[in-house]
């Protein structure tokens, strides 16, 4: 299996709670295919109701076993996956993974805690993933298991 890694840096927003009972509510808001000089949780402004932070240094890994997945996501409008768990006061939340792959993406939703966001996949990582893709993708034929007809017969019957 071929492995790839993308750094790239994360800007998340942090949103006010609409009532003195609810909690803050944390999203993605961009993936920068550069990732900036700047520390992690570096507050970059906004306003009371809402406050964008520089997250930090972020790893995309691509997986050569993966990549029909990858070409799936590209060819329906590109998105990236990212996973955010709450985690305490400082930082607030612990960005888990960012990935191309839906089925990654998705699989993390399962959780019920984890904070899952898409957000669009800039042009420079789009063209590196499916430069990715066309470096090592292996088409799979589909193959369609046939039953064995004493397989069917032997449903329902006690062995003897």
């Amino acid at each position: 299996m071929n492995e790839e890694t993308l750094l790239v840096g994360l800007v998340v927003e942090c949103l006010a709670p609409t009532s003195r009972w609810g909690e803050p509510i944390w999203r993605p808001t961009a993936v920068l295919e550069m990732p900036p000089a700047t520390e992690p949780w570096t507050p970059l402004g906004g306003t009371d109701a809402a406050r964008q932070f520089y997250a930090g240094v972020v790893a995309i890994s691509l997986y050569s076993t993966e990549t029909a997945n990858y070409l799936s996501n590209l060819a329906a409008g590109p998105r990236l996956w990212v996973v955010m768990r709450p985690r305490g006061p400082e930082p607030p939340v612990e960005v888990v993974t960012i990935t191309a792959d839906p089925a990654e993406g998705e699989a993390f939703t399962e959780t019920g805690v984890d904070v899952v966001e898409t957000i669009e996949m800039p042009m420079a990582i789009a063209q590196a993933v499916a430069a990715f893709a066309e470096r090592h993708h292996v088409e799979r034929p589909f193959l369609k298991r046939r039953r064995d007809s004493r397989e069917m017969d032997a449903i329902g019957k006690k062995e003897e």
